[in-house]
């Protein structure tokens, strides 16, 4: 496998923000506290990192924007899934799912900390 760390930072990301507008579509402050608040304040997402991944999964066709209203009453960029962003987060979550089936069973090896 060669991945880059950025690659995987980056495809690590994308799927926090598909998995987040799964089921509601939310706005960029909204899906960062959301990541945090379901991370159990694990993974908190900067802004500098979010936006530019929203604009990415966007002109990839995977999510799209819609300004509407927000609970401040200010208007906001809400972000949903397409159904092809619904394609891509599936195949993410199993590729996902594969890598840390493959990093626990290194981290199980016997002889593997010594």
């Amino acid at each position: 496998m060669d991945l880059k760390r950025s690659d995987l930072l980056q495809g690590t990301l994308d799927l926090l923000i598909l998995k987040t507008i799964e089921h509601r579509p939310l706005h960029g402050y909204a899906m960062a506290q959301r990541i945090l608040e379901t991370s159990r304040e694990v993974l908190a997402v900067q802004q500098g990192s979010l936006y530019p991944a929203l604009h990415r999964l966007e002109r990839k066709g995977f999510i799209q924007a819609e300004w509407r209203e927000a609970e401040s009453k200010r208007m906001a960029k809400f972000y949903s899934l397409t159904p092809s962003g619904r394609t891509q987060l599936a195949e993410e979550m199993d590729q996902w799912q594969r890598y840390a089936r493959a990093i626990q069973w290194v981290l199980q090896a016997e002889g593997a900390a010594s």
